[in-house]
């Protein structure tokens, strides 16, 4: 019940949608409110956020900077999976929302709150993403979702909602936006209106952080990071924090053209939506991690961490941060990652991030086997045939008993 709630913690951006929020919390359940604005690398200014607060008359106003910990504790343990979801998606928006779910929680918990509130809708997966994350941290906890509770159901009834409350409305939200934006330090992520047809092309004006491949530079532009039991430590020998060094990542790979997708993905909650994704680091450091695995996994483990990428992703996507079954597989994951240390080469070029060296003093690649010259290991050519012989042995028997059943 409304008259149960005395204190929420509103996760804010300062835009239009979770002012409007915030004054229906304040209308609705007559409670005190607590804002709650992370900085998690969308480049946007957030001491704005800070006066709107003020403006609805909030005392208890915070905004962190969450950037390393964002990197160094979700970024960078998903990409020791080499996590894609779909066969495409880096996961930037999936996997940020753990963490602005937890700090929800965390602040909640320190300020006494009974409900902490989002601005998701609910036909999207950020919903899903806040909840679990809440529901495992906090059991007790409750969930304030407005979109899901008011009558707003159109930009109109919003817009007038807004004017009543005397809330201020950027000219350029009096009409209907192209098209939404979410960013963060892995990623950018365009939806919606221009979007939404999936047989149309999109407008070269919805790139956020790239610039278009035709355009980026004609000369290569060739870089080294250095890895250290599987997380990335520096860029052309310069150490870097992880939020450092994915920045730097970024500017090198928004400036070539690397990591646009335009993708139509299944969301959890069942339907299709099509966006255009932008994450320049993210491809560099999928592509060179997965350079400095291939010569520090065995085959047996790498095929096996392949195997279970999909899992993982997917558990990611669907807001199963927090979930035991996704600490688990992390925890097998980073088993994977001791002997994952050295170095990789990677040339950018329009568009395109690829692997061209690759180096470790942990290396499983033996020179000596796989030469064309005579090796000084003892390697016999004729040890070959058994092998083949023994794994064709089932081929043949299926074989001669389906000429045997045909004829």
């Amino acid at each position: 019940m409304a008259n149960d709630i005395k204190k929420v913690v509103l996760a804010y951006s300062g835009g239009l949608d979770t002012s409007i929020i915030l004054k229906w919390l304040q209308e609705t359940y007559n409670c005190e409110v607590v804002t709650f604005t992370a900085d998690l690398g969308q480049g946007e200014e957030l001491e704005p956020a800070r006066k709107k607060a003020e403006m609805f008359g909030i005392k208890d106003i915070r905004i962190e900077d969450l950037r390393e910990e964002f990197v160094r504790d979700f970024v960078f343990p998903m990409f020791r999976a080499n996590t894609v979801y779909e066969g495409q998606y880096l996961l930037g928006t999936s996997i940020a929302r753990p963490l602005i779910a937890k700090r929800l929680v965390e602040i909640a918990q320190e300020t006494g709150a009974d409900a902490i509130s989002h601005g998701a809708t609910g036909k999207g997966n950020d919903q899903v993403r806040f909840e679990l994350t809440a529901n495992a941290l906090d059991p007790s906890i409750k969930v304030i979702a407005p979109w899901r509770e008011w009558d707003l159901r159109s930009r109109t009834a919003l817009l007038n909602y807004a004017e009543k409350n005397q809330i201020p409305i950027a000219k350029d939200k009096r009409g209907e936006a192209p098209f939404s934006v979410d960013a963060n330090l892995l990623h950018t992520s365009s939806e919606g209106m221009v979007l939404e047809d999936p047989a149309i092309p999109a407008p070269d004006y919805v790139a956020q952080r790239t610039v278009d491949p035709e355009k980026a530079p004609n000369e290569p532009e060739i870089i080294t990071i250095g890895f250290e039991k599987g997380d990335p430590v520096s860029v052309n020998g310069v150490k870097l924090s992880p939020a450092a060094l994915l920045t730097k990542l970024n500017e090198l790979g928004g400036k070539h053209g690397v990591g646009r997708l335009d993708l139509v993905e299944n969301r959890f909650v069942g339907m299709k939506s099509r966006g255009l994704y932008e994450t320049p680091g993210g491809t560099i450091l999928l592509a060179a991690h997965r350079g400095i695995e291939s010569i520090t996994l065995d085959r047996g483990e790498a095929h096996l961490k392949d195997e279970l990428m999909p899992k993982y992703a997917e558990l990611i996507y669907n807001g199963f941060w927090f979930a035991p079954e996704r600490e688990m597989l992390q925890a097998a994951i980073d088993h994977t990652q001791r002997y994952v240390t050295g170095e990789v080469t990677v040339k950018l070029y329009k568009g395109s991030a690829n692997v061209i060296a690759r180096s470790s003093p942990n290396s499983l690649y033996s020179m000596d086997l796989v030469t064309f010259e005579e090796g000084a290991v003892a390697y016999d050519h004729k040890d070959a045939a058994g092998f083949i012989r023994l794994n064709g042995l089932r081929l043949k028997t299926w074989a001669a008993r389906n000429k045997k059943a045909d004829n």
